[in-house]
């Protein structure tokens, strides 16, 4: 709890800090405009956080400013500053529209651009853009309510894109949820082309807004549009990303622990994106012990229906399974209500566990108490007609019992099943989406209904994804 409390304390200060951009950028840095020397190194590359932050660390005190005034450029002292000038030191997208009088106060007054930008200055800057305001967005739909959370769709003044607005209602005693401050905390640093990006903060008293990018709909949505039978070349596609995505984030010790149709978002390219990261966790946090209670029943593993609390990253590996019977079906693989029932599904198809093959599981209490008849396990073949050989064994291979027998996700993208994908699909870019690729495209579906229709039926739970 006292750690919660810490990161909830340092959430609640780096918003309330974006939020000191009402002050104008001269006043901030005005009185500091001499204070460092000459010989700090440019980073050009530094990558902007979810919340204006630099990724990187500054050579100063994250309290200092770097005055950008009364500093003439070493190189060029006359040059005018360009769009693309405040863009690139900001890292800011190319579409992006700035303030009127913005470019020329800089031009008139030739900013710092040879020496690092620290933190302060730099949210400081974004915020003078419109970065951390509510007025930056216009709302244009709501399109789900949940516990904690609304979300709308919207539109951005900046770049006049779609984007989705996650409003979270702030408690007075409570403030910000544990779901949001895991949310924020980790999506701030994963920059990948299979995760939804994190655009924007904007922290008020009431409410935290998280500004996502806007996908048209979920895995769920595109299952119902296309009557339940997706292209199989598509299902591949699908599959490929998300363990791509998933791989990313094993890398970086990051557990998504709540994989669903829901939770993966797809726009009319064919990308698909990790999203809600609201009861994910890192890894690399010192504890050997997590909770049980996570991942949506139907995704969850058996070890972890059996009380396990140590797992690692093979925990999303079922639920990837699942996912990729359902995608290859169109129907959901274990729809237990209960535990228990879920169970009995799991066990019925793949057979009821022993000591040869799950070693431990006849001490297990509740395994005990529940007294399941002994099933033999069934021919995954049978059940999954529009599999080949080399799709049916890359999802034994995710459907195990124990979790460190699972394929890992990055074992599975270089699995059979995806060779005729090519082996340049497997090392792209972080950011690159693999249609970048003139060979991969996404089939027709021939079942899909008009966009038009799917809209204004599932206009209600639509991005139901994004809520708590």
């Amino acid at each position: 709890m006292d750690r919660m409390r810490k990161i909830k304390r340092q959430l609640s200060l780096t918003l309330r800090g974006s939020n000191s951009g009402d002050k104008s950028l001269s006043e901030t840095i005005g009185s500091q405009d001499t204070a460092h020397s000459d010989s700090e190194i440019v980073h050009e590359d530094v990558k902007m956080g979810s919340d204006g932050e630099s990724d990187q660390a500054s050579a100063t005190s994250s309290d200092e400013v770097h005055s950008p005034v009364r500093v003439r450029m070493r190189n060029n002292p006359g040059r005018k500053i360009s769009t693309e000038d405040i863009n690139k030191r900001l890292s800011l997208p190319a579409d992006i529209r700035l303030p009127d009088g913005y470019l020329e106060k800089f031009s008139l007054n030739s900013p710092l651009f040879d020496k690092p930008l620290t933190r302060r200055l730099r949210r400081v800057s974004l915020s003078e853009i419109g970065f951390g305001k509510l007025e930056t967005y216009v709302k244009l739909d709501k399109l789900g309510e949940g516990t904690y959370a609304t979300v709308y769709k919207g539109r951005s003044k900046l770049t006049d894109n779609l984007v989705a607005l996650k409003e979270i209602r702030l408690e007075h005693e409570e403030g910000a949820p544990c779901t949001a401050i895991r949310e924020v905390s980790l999506l701030k640093d994963l920059k990948h082309a299979n995760i939804v990006t994190l655009h924007d903060i904007i922290h008020t008293q009431k409410s935290l807004t998280l500004v996502f990018e806007y996908l048209d709909k979920d895995l769920k949505q595109y299952l119902d549009d296309c009557g339940n039978c997706i292209h199989m070349h598509n299902v591949k596609l699908f599959l490929f990303q998300l363990l791509r995505g998933l791989s990313y984030c094993h890398r970086r010790k990051v557990l998504h622990r709540d994989l669903k149709p829901q939770n993966l978002l797809i726009n009319d390219r064919g990308e698909l994106k990790l999203a809600d990261f609201g009861l994910a966790r890192a890894k690399s946090i010192p504890t050997k012990t997590y909770s049980n209670e996570v991942v949506t029943l139907w995704y969850r593993p058996p070890d972890i229906l059996l009380g396990s609390t140590d797992y690692s990253t093979q925990i999303d590996m079922w639920g990837v399974g699942c996912i990729f019977y359902e995608m290859s079906t169109g129907r959901p693989l274990f729809p237990g209500s209960t535990v228990e029932e879920e169970l009995h599904f799991i066990f019925k198809l793949l057979g009821t566990p022993t000591e040869e093959t799950w070693p431990g599981i006849t001490s297990n209490e509740e395994f005990i108490s529940y007294n399941y008849p002994r099933y033999r396990a069934d021919c995954l073949h049978n059940h999954t007609p529009r599999l080949d050989n080399e799709g049916v064994d890359l999802l034994s291979k995710l459907l195990q019992f124990e979790g460190k027998k699972r394929i890992s996700a990055d074992e599975a993208m270089r699995h059979p099943y995806f060779h005729c994908l090519g082996e340049r699909v497997i090392t792209l870019p972080d950011t690159t989406s693999i249609f970048a690729l003139q060979d991969i495209q996404l089939e027709k579906e021939p079942g899909m209904r008009a966009s038009s229709l799917s809209d204004s039926v599932n206009s209600i739970s639509h991005r139901q994804s994004l809520l708590f």
